[in-house]
């Protein structure tokens, strides 16, 4: 919105609005992922990343929820992938193990207005714990994994998006079948730059 000055004003949705920016294209072709993480013209891009990471943390629920049936304490009784990585809690004063079901956790605390250059710097921290569910559903949970991801696109959407912004290394992205998407983004972005 611009003021009568020329004054930019950020507003958050308006009351009642039923689908978001991201949703709508989401829910328009869930694998367009070019799309989907296009934001539009003027949009900030801290507010824009945040959004983004807002939507994988609602989306990835929907994967939480399938994996409860066999992934809690007593199947999955840490958090891992592969037999190098094992992820560690760092809520804790001293990192510690904890299972899958315990280790989730979102930004919720931000504004939606504006975000503080500090705020988006932890972005990638946030991007990493996100990424843990979907590498430890992936090798130990792959049946559910695969079937949601085909419905989805959410952890091809998530790997294009850090990658995009520079939020992840690219030596942590240990998901296999997303390695040729993975090259691809970061072959597009050396041409680019």
């Amino acid at each position: 919105m611009v003021m009568a000055e020329g004054t930019a004003v950020l507003r958050r949705n308006r009351p009642g609005t039923k689908a978001k920016y991201i949703q709508q294209n989401i829910r328009s072709d869930c694998s367009n992922i070019d799309k989907i993480l296009e934001p539009p013209e003027g949009q900030d891009e801290g507010v824009w990343k945040y959004e983004h990471l807002r939507q994988f943390c609602l989306e990835l629920n929907g994967l939480a929820v399938k994996l409860q049936s066999e992934c809690h304490p007593d199947t999955c009784t840490q958090m891992t992938a592969t037999e190098q990585w094992i992820f560690l809690c760092a809520a804790h004063k001293t990192p510690k193990e904890v299972s899958p079901a315990r280790a989730t956790s979102c930004p919720t605390c931000l504004s939606r207005v504006s975000i503080k250059e500090s705020s988006v710097a932890k972005l990638g921290s946030v991007c990493r714990r996100i990424y843990r569910i979907f590498s430890h559903a992936y090798f130990h949970h792959r049946q559910i994994f695969d079937k949601y991801e085909n419905e989805t696109f959410l952890c091809h959407r998530f790997t294009r998006f850090v990658m995009k912004y520079n939020l992840m290394s690219k030596d942590n992205l240990i998901v296999p079948i997303l390695e040729e998407e993975v090259q691809n983004t970061s072959s597009a972005g050396e041409s680019e730059a």
